[in-house]
């Protein structure tokens, strides 16, 4: 049995909805944040040394790692499904945005979040002005404009074809959503960006998105 160490409003939701569109039986282990610093509990590191979700077991085996995760259940559960077939220029899109989501799309919005907070924190008076400044800073002259151009090329993308490998909905898309939703949660993704908003439409109609839903509880993408 395939068990999902779920933290919630994490990544880890998406693992949960791949595993709903393949159709395979799953346990889930819950982990809750802690309420200040946002950070997984402690317990996860009883799972994997990382001690961060998602992580999945799979009888003795654990996969940590989103894309590690999802190239797992794919390969070994997928029977050929939502996944190009080899040597498809369909495939090598695929590979390409299994690891941009996290490799490039990711880390602007992750930056945002903590200089957001670094702006918001409280903290002695004398020093929130250099605090707030540099934050402001930082944001205006290179997390912003990464997060603008990284929605600029996947708005391009989606222009050419309905999902971001080709015709066909793939795992890729599944990975890409988190990225995606936190942009339009936090990261200024907005009606400049019409595919994209197209795009989170058309997955969160999806039966097993719903379903993902369901089983891993309340999720709020913009607390993640």
């Amino acid at each position: 049995m395939i068990v999902v160490h779920h933290l919630n409003n994490s990544r880890s939701q998406r693992i949960l909805w791949l595993l709903e569109e393949l159709g395979l039986d799953y346990e889930i282990k819950r982990y809750q944040r802690d309420p200040k610093t946002m950070l997984a509990p402690p317990e996860l590191k009883a799972v994997h040394p990382l001690g961060k979700s998602p992580v999945i077991s799979d009888g003795e085996l654990v996969v940590a790692e989103s894309g590690a995760i999802v190239d797992y259940l794919v390969e070994q559960y997928g029977q050929g499904r939502l996944k190009p077939a080899a040597g498809t220029p369909a495939r090598l899109r695929y590979t390409h945005f299994l690891h941009y989501a996290e490799g490039s799309a990711m880390p602007p919005l992750l930056l945002k979040l903590v200089f957001d907070k670094v702006e918001n924190s409280p903290m002695p008076f004398f020093v929130k002005p250099i605090a707030r400044g540099i934050a402001q800073k930082v944001k205006g002259s290179f997390v912003l404009p990464q997060i603008a151009l990284h929605l600029a090329y996947l708005e391009g993308e989606l222009g050419k074809h309905p999902w971001f490998t080709g015709e066909e909905f793939t795992a890729a898309d599944i990975q890409l959503s988190f990225p995606l939703e936190a942009a339009a949660s936090r990261g200024g993704l907005d009606g400049k960006y019409p595919n994209l908003l197209d795009f989170l439409k058309r997955i969160h109609a999806r039966p097993a998105y719903g379903r993902a839903l369901e089983r891993g509880g309340k999720y709020e993408i913009g607390k993640a």
